[in-house]
């Protein structure tokens, strides 16, 4: 596929449509207050890999509801004082896998935190293991459209209070160091770390690579390709919702948490990327609010980006930061 969105030189000024809605500030803030009545109660329970350069936990903490999460945290086996942390966030479909499968961050010398996608894990990877305990309305197979009758049911409601949650509790362990937390993914893991910098004041850092989950009115109507055609797909048999399925989705919009990030972000895109079109990447990157931040753009890459060169990109532009 050729290029098909903006022009860069248009994508550098492109500005979404999205509406915020007026009280995106007060729900969010209601739904941690609520996930934090729950007790954190992160559990790590060290695991025997074979792995003899790292030390490995699997790690269960509350999300959402008090919902049990899964996740790993590894580390370089040598750890004797609070490392910078990064946590990371898993695309769309994927699980946190097995160990063995998250070694590049501890290799670098830092702390790593793999959170559990809930609901998902049985797409592709080695699966995951945190179930999804709540139903919701109609919805077209896959995640985009579940709960979308609501925000207050919306699947990543739960997702992204999973994600602050998360960071939570791979604070709460004595060998990271919170001061140093850094939230990176890609795909729909890139849309998380998003959402969790316009959540989470006091990150050093966040990079989201070819992030999902921005600028839905745009990316609903741009793209055909799954997972944003899902909405599409739900649309096309609920006639007539389409204002209210955008108003739920403007509570989970990237570039509204990008207006109220307060850290450096190093964003990437893919000029050919149909998954996650460059206009909705740039989207989110234009609305960052913290003056640092930068964008690697991969002109002939589709949704892998820069793969094992953007990975070079941001290990490169962490040493500044954490």
């Amino acid at each position: 596929m050729a290029l098909f969105d903006l022009p860069l030189d248009e994508l550098r000024e492109y500005r979404s449509s999205s509406a915020e809605p007026e009280d995106f500030d007060a729900f969010w803030s209601k739904t941690l207050q609520e996930a934090r009545e729950h007790d954190l109660d992160a559990r790590f329970e060290p695991v025997d890999t074979g792995l003899t350069t790292v030390q490995v936990f699997d790690v269960t903490f509350a999300g959402y509801g008090g919902h049990p999460v899964k996740g790993w945290l590894t580390l370089p086996v040598a750890a004797g004082e609070p490392l910078p942390m990064v946590v990371e966030f898993i695309g769309y479909g994927g699980g946190r896998g097995l160990p063995h499968e998250h070694l590049l961050w501890a290799s670098t010398g830092r702390a790593h935190f793999v959170m559990d996608t809930r609901g998902q894990g049985s797409a592709w990877g080695a699966g995951g293991g945190t179930p999804d305990p709540v139903g919701g309305a109609p919805a077209y197979p896959g995640f985009m459209t579940r709960g979308i009758d609501a925000p207050e049911n919306y699947y990543y409601r739960r997702v992204f209070t999973d994600a602050v949650r998360a960071v939570e509790a791979a604070r709460s362990h004595p060998l990271t160091d919170p001061a140093r937390t850094v939230a990176l993914g890609a795909s729909q893991g890139g849309g998380i770390a998003i959402a969790v910098g316009g959540l989470v004041p006091d990150l050093v850092a966040v990079a989201p690579d070819v992030p999902f989950l921005c600028d839905y009115p745009r990316a609903a109507t741009l793209t055909d390709r799954h997972p944003y055609r899902e909405i599409g797909l739900y649309l096309k048999t609920h006639r007539g919702r389409s204002e209210d399925a955008l108003r739920t989705l403007s509570y989970f919009d990237g570039v509204h948490f990008a207006t109220r990030a307060s850290a450096p972000a190093l964003f990437s895109a893919a000029l050919e990327d149909q998954t996650c079109p460059p206009s909705t990447v740039f989207a989110a990157f234009n609305a960052w609010a913290h003056e640092e931040k930068a964008i690697e753009v991969y002109d002939f890459n589709d949704h892998e980006g820069g793969g094992p060169f953007q990975e070079v990109a941001r290990m490169r532009w962490l040493r500044s930061y954490a």
